[in-house]
């Protein structure tokens, strides 16, 4: 059971609270939120296997960078449109590698270090990033309009394989509620959401998982092991 350590770690680094004044946007770090569904789905996909049972030695996974879900773990459907009227259905993006996270355009801290990580990947990717999506979903429908959503594209520099995705409360929750995330309006303009990333294959399978503090080079290093295979 030693090797069932590191997803507990994980998991409880999953959370994101962000308090503090109102845009005065400084890193505020992580706690537990009220996530029980959340953090099922991940340390149940991250403890898998950990108990021995006798069966026989499978191959080691590939040494990622992130949190390797071991076994992968299948990712629910959804259907949901960008500020431009697109409609972006996680099942249709099979063949590709997927980068689902959650995030809000007022949030005043780490959400804005998680697209600008998501974006640099993309960019380090060079012309094989036309094999890559980031779908992040947003946790505000009241203060994401798509008005909002292109203004922070543009203010981030987003390239176009990084989609911005939005809708009603009532669209969003049930894919919050599919994908294990909690969102709760603290303040007009704040929201104590979970944070994490997760690196979806070619068949929809769940490999890899980020916490909030994500960084490129190892999105970089895990996507290429993808594609290499």
């Amino acid at each position: 059971m030693a090797g069932c350590s590191r997803p507990a770690r994980l998991a409880r680094a999953l959370t994101l609270r962000q308090t503090g004044a109102r845009g005065g946007g400084y890193l505020q770090g992580v706690r537990l939120l009220a996530a029980v569904g959340a953090l099922l789905l991940l340390t149940a996909s991250l403890a898998a296997g950990c108990g021995g049972g006798g069966k026989a030695a499978v191959e080691p996974p590939p040494s990622f960078a992130g949190g390797a879900l071991t076994p992968p773990k299948a990712t629910p459907d959804f259907s949901l449109s960008d500020a431009h009227g697109r409609t972006f259905t996680m099942s249709e993006e099979r063949g590709k590698l997927v980068l689902v996270t959650f995030i809000y355009t007022h949030c005043p801290d780490v959400c804005p270090l998680i697209a600008q990580n998501l974006n640099d990947a993309l960019q380090q990717l060079g012309a094989r990033r036309n094999e890559v999506s980031v779908l992040a979903i947003s946790v505000d429908p009241r203060g994401d309009t798509a008005k909002a959503v292109r203004a922070y594209e543009k203010l981030h520099h987003l390239v176009p394989e990084f989609h911005y995705l939005i809708g009603s409360r009532p669209e969003l929750l049930a894919v919050w509620k599919a994908w294990g995330v909690a969102a709760i309006a603290s303040d007009p303009e704040l929201v104590d959401h979970t944070a994490y990333t997760m690196l979806v294959d070619r068949a929809g399978k769940g490999r890899v998982i980020y916490d909030a503090h994500i960084q490129s080079k190892q999105v970089v290093h895990d996507v290429r092991l993808l594609l290499a295979t």
